[in-house]
């Protein structure tokens, strides 16, 4: 059984909602039908940074051995206005780290509010494109798109969406995926 890796914070961790509702677990029912070779591990956890990323990502590669690596982290950096360069160094070691296993990986890009300033926000996206081309990993397409400026599909908290989103958060992310699986 070949093993699909997702390691992310608040967003893959389902938050304020089950497990079982979150896009991971849609996903994983949707890969069943057609790549059932393929099993999704959630290793995400609310509130988790790049940081925690690096420091929880070796045991799990060690754990797991997967065969495909999603990280959908950096959202919480920007938040807190880490330095960008912390944000992106991060992300390439936690990529370098999973390839290093003999993982594929896609990193998820995240947005951030633009309260944070034009140039900061700016640069912070364009961390994730900065660093999957430095890489060679794969950049997948903003898992919240068509979810973040619809406030029916956002929490009240304003920052994380419902269980009505959860879908079109996994179909975002469906097409990059069906893509490298089917290069593997």
């Amino acid at each position: 059984m070949q093993k699909i890796l997702v390691l992310g914070d608040s967003i893959s961790a389902a938050y304020g909602m089950s497990l079982e509702q979150g896009w991971v677990a849609q996903l994983a029912d949707e890969l069943q039908a057609q790549y059932p070779q393929f099993t999704v591990i959630n290793a995400s956890i609310s509130g988790e940074t790049t940081s925690g990323g690096l420091r929880r990502l070796p045991a799990l590669l060690k754990e797991h051995n997967p065969s495909v690596v999603i990280i959908e982290l950096g959202g919480n950096d920007g938040l807190r206005g880490f330095p960008l360069q912390t944000l992106q160094s991060n992300l390439s070691a936690l990529v370098t780290m999973a390839q290093a296993s003999g993982a594929r990986v896609i990193v998820l890009p995240m947005e951030i509010p633009p309260n944070y300033g034009a140039r900061y926000t700016s640069r912070f996206r364009e961390s994730f494109s900065a660093v999957t081309a430095e890489t060679g990993s794969v950049l997948g397409p903003f898992l919240l798109d068509g979810v973040a400026a619809n406030p029916q599909l956002v929490q009240p908290d304003g920052l994380h969406p419902t269980v009505e989103a959860q879908p079109i958060i996994m179909a975002n992310v469906l097409p990059t995926i069906n893509q490298l699986l089917a290069e593997l």
